[in-house]
């Protein structure tokens, strides 16, 4: 059986990972009812899930990307995962200064990944 390609399963882990952070850092913002205590404990036990896929990505990932790269792909991942999860389970809207940041951040991400001479 033919194994993924190296970047396949990284950014695949990372993208699932960050699913997981989102709502460990965010989901409680919809539980404000909840006492403090619970969400934290709730919160520590969905990140471990962030973890357990984050790790091996960034372990698998490490040699065919740097690791300055791997720190720029998971921050794209973050911010793409986090836009939807912005709109779609917090309700929030994107506005246009939002967009505009992420542009710099894509930005940024095309300097760190282009091969200059």
């Amino acid at each position: 059986m033919p194994s993924l390609p190296i970047p396949v399963v990284t950014i695949g882990l990372l993208l699932l990972s960050n699913i997981f952070m989102t709502f460990a850092w965010y989901g409680h913002l919809k539980f404000k009812e909840s006492a403090l205590i619970t969400v934290i404990l709730v919160s520590w036990g969905i990140a471990f899930f962030e973890y357990v896929l984050q790790v091996p990505a960034n372990r698998i990932g490490h040699g065919h990307f740097s690791a300055a790269e791997l720190k720029t792909i998971q921050e794209v991942i973050t911010l793409s995962v986090f836009a939807i999860f912005s709109v779609l389970y917090l309700k929030e809207p994107l506005h246009w200064n939002h967009l505009v940041g992420f542009g710099f951040i894509a930005a940024g991400a095309f300097f760190i990944f282009h091969k200059w001479a």
